[in-house]
C-alpha cells in the first residue's frame, strides 16, 4: 500500500497497480472468443460480387455506419506497418505477457513527479477494448474496474492466442480516423492500395492515425515523424504526403466495376464478404462495350443512354445486366433495366402478334 503521505494521484496509481496485481492473479472469468471467432464475426461494409466462375465483377458499399472491408490476414499486411504499429504503440510487444510492468512503473513516476502523463496500454490491452464492449474506451477515459478488467483479458489472451494473431485481429479491428476500421480501409481509402503495399512513410502515417485518429494533419505529420525516426529514416516529404492523404476521400474500391445495378439487387449486407452470382464476366464486359459503342455511333440524335439484360433461355438465369453506359451516362446511377419508360414503338410487335393470332389482321394487312 502507498503512504498516507504520498500525492493524491501516486495513491491512485498505486491503488490500480494492486488491484491489477490482483486481478491478474485470479482465475479467468469468462471464456475468450477465438481468432476464428473473431474473423467470422467480421462484417465488412463493402461486398464483392462473384460471377459465376468466381471472378469479381462489383464492390458495392452496403453499410454506411463504418467504412470496414474485408479481414486481412497478417501475411498480406505490409512489414513495413507491422513495424511502425509496434514502434509506436508497444515496443516490448514481443516480450511481455499481455501487460507491459516496466510501462505501468513508468506510467506512475511519471504521474507521481506531476510530469506528462504517460500511458501504459499495450497492443494487447487495447484488444481487449476492441473486442469486449464492456471494455471500450468511454469519452471520459475508463474507470479503474475497467482498466483492471482490460488488464486481465489482455493477460488471458496472451495466454491462448499466438502474438501473431493478437497483432493480426488488432490491425483489423482498430478505428484510424473518422469513419475507417481496419487498416484494410485505411490503406485503400487514403493511400489508394492494398494493405500490402504500404511503405515506411504511410505505415507511419497510419500509426500516428492510431495515436491521434482526428488530429490536424500537421500534427498527424509530426508523430508520423517521429515514428520513422524510431527507424532511422529520414521524415523528407512525410508532411506533404500526410496533408495529400488526409485530403482524400473515398473513391472507387480497388479492382473492376463492372455490375453495380444488378449488385444493388442481389447483395445481401448479412451475407458474405463475397458472394457468387449467376453473371459471366466476359459477357459482361461484351454488353457494356456493345452499349457504349452504340450510344457513340447514335451520338447527335437524343440518345442519351440505355441498357442490356442477357438470359439464359434455359435456365432465365442472367448472365448480363448492364443498367446504364457509366461514366458516358449523365444519370449513371438509374438501372435503365427496372427504371419505367414510354414503350414507343416497342409495343407494336406485341400489338400485331395478338393481332394476328386472334385474326383480325394477316401479315399483307397495311
Amino acid at each position: 500500500m502507498p503512504p498516507a503521505s504520498a500525492p493524491p494521484r501516486a495513491v491512485a496509481l498505486a491503488w490500480v497497480v494492486t488491484a491489477l496485481a490482483w486481478g491478474l492473479a485470479s482465475p479467468p472469468a469468462a471464456a475468450l472468443p477465438s481468432l476464428a471467432d473473431i474473423r467470422a464475426a467480421h462484417r465488412p461494409s463493402d461486398i464483392t460480387l462473384l460471377d459465376r466462375h468466381g471472378t469479381p465483377v462489383q464492390t458495392l458499399r452496403l453499410d454506411s455506419t463504418a467504412r470496414r472491408l474485408p479481414w486481412v490476414p497478417l501475411q498480406d499486411l505490409s512489414p513495413a506497418l507491422l513495424q511502425a504499429i509496434v514502434l509506436s504503440e508497444d515496443q516490448r510487444f514481443w516480450q511481455h505477457s499481455g501487460v507491459d510492468w516496466q510501462g505501468v512503473a513508468r506510467s506512475a513516476w511519471a504521474n507521481l513527479l506531476n510530469t506528462r502523463t504517460q500511458g501504459a496500454s499495450t497492443l494487447t490491452m487495447q484488444l481487449a477494448g476492441l473486442i469486449d464492449e464492456g471494455l471500450a474506451r468511454p469519452a471520459g477515459g475508463r474507470s479503474v474496474p475497467q482498466k483492471i478488467g482490460q488488464a486481465l483479458t489482455a493477460t488471458q489472451l496472451e495466454a491462448s492466442w499466438r502474438k501473431a494473431d493478437i497483432l493480426e485481429a488488432y490491425l483489423n479491428a482498430v478505428p484510424f480516423r473518422g469513419e475507417l476500421v481496419g487498416v484494410g480501409a485505411l490503406s485503400q481509402t487514403l493511400f489508394n492500395k492494398h494493405p500490402s503495399g504500404l511503405d515506411a512513410f504511410e505505415a507511419a502515417i497510419a500509426a500516428a492515425l492510431v495515436r491521434s485518429p482526428s488530429s490536424a494533419p500537421e500534427r498527424v505529420a509530426e508523430r508520423a515523424c517521429g515514428v520513422l525516426r524510431l527507424q532511422r529514416l529520414d521524415c523528407t516529404g512525410v508532411a506533404g504526403l500526410t496533408h495529400a492523404a488526409l485530403a482524400r476521400r473515398g473513391g472507387m474500391p480497388l479492382g473492376e466495376q463492372l455490375a453495380p445495378h444488378f449488385a444493388r439487387q442481389v447483395l445481401k449486407a448479412d451475407g458474405p464478404a463475397r458472394q457468387h452470382s449467376t453473371l459471366d464476366a466476359p459477357l459482361q464486359r461484351t454488353a457494356l462495350a456493345a452499349l457504349r459503342q452504340q450510344l457513340a455511333e447514335l451520338s447527335g440524335r437524343n440518345v442519351e443512354d440505355g441498357a442490356i439484360v442477357v438470359l439464359d433461355n434455359a435456365t432465365g438465369a442472367v448472365l448480363a445486366w448492364v443498367g446504364s453506359s457509366g461514366a458516358f451516362s449523365d444519370a449513371p446511377q438509374v438501372d435503365g433495366v427496372l427504371a419505367r419508360r414510354q414503350p414507343g414503338s416497342t409495343l407494336k410487335p406485341f400489338v400485331y402478334g395478338l393481332a394476328i393470332e386472334q385474326k383480325l389482321i394477316t401479315p399483307a394487312t397495311l
